[in-house]
């Protein structure tokens, strides 16, 4: 079969989707693009909002029209959440978010027979974790690890605990051999992720934690550059800094999810902490790390959240100074309690805010670019374009230099000239390079 996939929403569906592919290639399965004609079309869904819904709707209808002897599959978090919305829907296999290691078969079964085919479980009976093939497609310079799974905080805004289910955790001899065998397959590095990669360990009651996971994943691929997927702000601990600093090749980016830098709308969405705590998870950082890279993400418009509170978040986010941010006007995800809330946020009230707090974060953003220039930074280079090489340092800030050299996949030291908008500009050196 000549299999294609569009793909929606988080690192977690891209790292299942990688798998997918290398399942369906192993299978003997050839993989097409999916603007092209296949035989089978696979939609791997988003539900953490509305519009997440509705273009998964619309990949669907697109595959359909453009080859009406196909098969449709549409699996991932949408259906596993709305199963009541596939009805409507032309596809010929609705499966959800687990078992993919069994979705494979489940296409050629309805590729074959030519019925629908329907397998969706109960999320909230998961207990445990599913391995799958890591890694991606050739000529991929970084690889995700898929170290964790599910997420039991229930923030008010969010579906996904329903999606995914309760946290299962990889075991940590598993994930420190298949970063091993990554970094033996050519990766310059490695990304953890999982639905709330902070909360690695818990499901085994032993007292294991995140840090552990980290060093020894460091350990088992030393020539790779490790990097950490979205931190919930509490996993930064005294401990967990003094551990992470000691660890040469652990980046020092860290994205700590922020949602609101107002108490009052942190109370509101369920999160378990307030601005004093994460702030002084900044501050352990830069503490512990030389220059380190925050990022994290905002959720402007909230339900509730007043003009007062705005200014109080844009305050609090200034006193951040953040290297980068994602900015989220907030959107209503039918299901959850925040949808139900009093006080939803009129839509121009919520692009307006997004629009001031993306110029905020956009000077931040260029004031962090800013103290790196003059500094030598290790840049892992990715592709050529514009006459450019590209590629990204351990705070993952773009870096773009001229070579007649191929640099793909290349790790070169580079001396940071200058900044261009969101990106830095510098020249290569002549240090020893990998």
């Amino acid at each position: 079969m000549r299999v294609a996939f569009y793909t929606l929403g988080c690192k977690v569906n891209q790292y299942e989707t990688q798998a997918l592919e290398q399942l369906f290639a192993g299978r003997g399965h050839a993989l097409v693009p999916f603007e092209g004609e296949a035989d089978v079309y696979v939609v791997n869904s988003c539900a953490v909002t509305a519009v997440s819904d509705k273009k998964s709707r619309q990949a669907v209808r697109q595959a359909r029209k453009r080859a009406p002897g196909a098969v449709i599959a549409l699996c991932g978090c949408y259906p596993q959440t709305h199963p009541e919305d596939m009805a409507g829907l032309p596809v010929d296999l609705v499966a959800g978010t687990g078992d993919r290691l069994g979705f494979v078969g489940l296409v050629e079964r309805a590729w074959a027979e030519r019925r629908p085919v329907t397998a969706l479980d109960d999320a909230m009976k998961r207990r445990a974790f599913e391995p799958l093939p890591a890694g991606g497609l050739e000529g991929r310079t970084r690889a995700m690890l898929k170290v964790e799974d599910g997420c039991v905080n229930f923030c008010t805004y969010c579906i996904i605990p329903y999606a995914r289910g309760p946290v299962r955790s990889l075991p940590l001899p598993d994930a420190a051999a298949q970063a091993a065998r990554l970094a033996g397959e050519g990766y310059r590095e490695l990304v953890l992720t999982g639905i709330e990669i902070s909360s690695w360990g818990h499901d085994f009651r032993d007292g294991s934690s995140l840090i552990d996971l980290v060093e020894a994943v460091c350990a088992a691929a030393p020539g790779c550059r490790i990097r950490l997927g979205s931190l919930e702000p509490r996993t930064i601990t005294k401990d967990f800094c003094a551990r992470a600093a000691r660890l040469d090749n652990l980046c020092p980016h860290f994205h700590l999810s922020m949602q609101s830098g107002c108490d009052a709308t942190l109370a509101r969405m369920n999160r378990k902490y307030d601005t004093a705590r994460f702030m002084e998870s900044i501050n352990l950082l830069w503490f512990a790390f030389e220059v380190p890279a925050v990022t994290t993400d905002m959720i402007v418009g909230f339900p509730g959240e007043t003009e007062e509170d705005f200014s109080r978040s844009l305050d609090f986010v200034r006193e951040c100074g953040f290297s980068a941010m994602h900015i989220f006007p907030y959107s209503r995800r039918p299901g959850t309690p925040a949808a139900a809330m009093a006080g939803q946020v009129p839509n121009a009230v919520k692009e307006e805010r997004a629009r001031r707090a993306g110029e905020v974060a956009a000077r931040m953003e260029r004031e962090y670019l800013s103290r790196l220039v003059g500094e030598r930074e290790e840049v892992l280079f990715e592709e050529e374009r514009d006459g450019l090489w590209w590629g990204h340092t351990a705070r993952y800030c773009k870096v773009g230099v001229r070579s007649g050299e191929n640099l793909h996949n290349r790790l070169r030291n580079v001396q940071i000239t200058g900044v261009e908008r969101d990106c830095l500009l510098g020249e290569l050196l002549n240090l020893e390079n990998r």
